[in-house]
């Protein structure tokens, strides 16, 4: 691919500064760019790019001064290099149709341009939409759905009774619907709850390696239209999360746990279950979520609490191996003051 830096200019809406016939032949982080290469510079990077970064050209923000090599300003670099790596990189393809090595069901029901690799398993009575690809090793349950092309990459499983929506991303690794935890305990032995539920994942979700996401014990998990959930994240029975969350590595969400749209969880964000987290919220890495949240709020730690307190506290324990020297020091210079006549 070969691009001049003014065709880049008009592919993602922006102004050029510099040589606009300059050639770009690829894209590149900023510290390993070299002359045939676009890189992007964001706050609080943009000093460094300006000592450092030897690509031929920039993706930098309106405004920003004091560049030699050729730039193209735009409102959100970021979010014009996402769109220019889509052009630069080829699309993985696949030839259309189903491949005599796959397994597929009784009552199975197929859209046009469906794509099945081999030793993909489409079991009875699945549906699969138009231009659904199904990769190796996937397993598409009885009685499941798979919407307009959705793609389900190898080793994911999709369970029984399950539907996933539109335009969905389904990484390796995935189980969508393994049974939820419930169990009762009698004289310590455990008798597991059956979960006959499902999970409904809505249109445009993406869904990270080896996320494990579990059926209701009755009714629906439901993901909302447009979340992304990261690697390595566990969703409970019965938990309906909202539209838009961004859903960070290593979180889990416990049973029941209800989210509102547009809430980001850091990495590592545990709570309990049975709560309610209000919508358009933000929790840091590790947070601790231990009952009902408002909307609105950006919180962090264990038990969590709103960020600008957290940052306090975080700042006051860092003084704490100070405090405690004065504070014995105080003490024995109180002693010496009661023992004196």
């Amino acid at each position: 691919m070969e691009k001049t830096v003014n065709e880049i200019a008009e592919l993602v809406g922006g102004t050029v500064s510099g040589d606009g016939t300059r050639v770009i032949r690829s894209l590149a982080a900023l510290n390993e760019a070299h002359e045939n290469d676009l890189a992007f510079a964001v706050p609080p990077h943009i000093d460094a790019a300006r000592t450092a970064a030897k690509a031929g050209a920039l993706l930098l923000p309106i405004g920003t001064d004091g560049f030699s090599c050729p730039v193209v300003f735009v409102s959100d670099p970021k979010a014009a290099f996402a769109k220019l790596l889509t052009i630069f990189t080829p699309p993985i393809e696949h030839a259309v149709g189903i491949s005599d090595e796959a397994y597929i069901g009784a009552d199975v029901r197929i859209g046009e341009g469906v794509t099945v690799l081999p030793f993909a398993y489409v079991d009875d009575h699945a549906v699969l939409g138009a231009g659904v690809t199904i990769y190796p090793h996937a397993y598409i349950g009885q009685y499941s759905e798979i919407g307009d092309h959705t793609v389900i990459y190898p080793s994911a499983t999709v369970r029984e009774h399950c539907r996933i929506g539109a335009r969905c991303t389904i990484h390796s690794g995935a189980v969508i619907g393994a049974d939820g935890f419930g169990f009762t305990t009698e004289a310590g032995v455990h008798t597991k709850v059956p979960q006959v539920g499902g999970v409904v994942i809505e249109d445009d979700v993406e869904i990270g390696a080896h996320v494990g996401i579990d059926r209701a014990t009755l009714g629906t998990t439901v993901i909302g239209k447009g979340t992304k959930i990261d690697n390595l994240v566990h969703i409970g029975h019965n938990c309906n999360i909202g539209a838009n969350c961004l859903i960070v590595a290593q979180t889990g969400i416990s049973g029941s746990t209800k989210v509102g749209h547009n809430v980001t969880f850091g990495g590592q964000v545990g709570t309990v279950g049975h709560i309610n987290i209000g919508a358009n919220s933000v929790y840091a890495a590790r947070s601790g979520i231990i009952g009902d949240m408002p909307e609105g709020v950006f919180c962090a730690g264990f038990p969590v609490q709103p960020h600008t307190e957290w940052l306090r506290v975080q700042a006051a324990i860092r003084r704490l191996p100070e405090m405690v020297k004065k504070i014995k020091t105080l003490e024995k210079e109180l002693e010496d003051l009661r023992g004196k006549p």
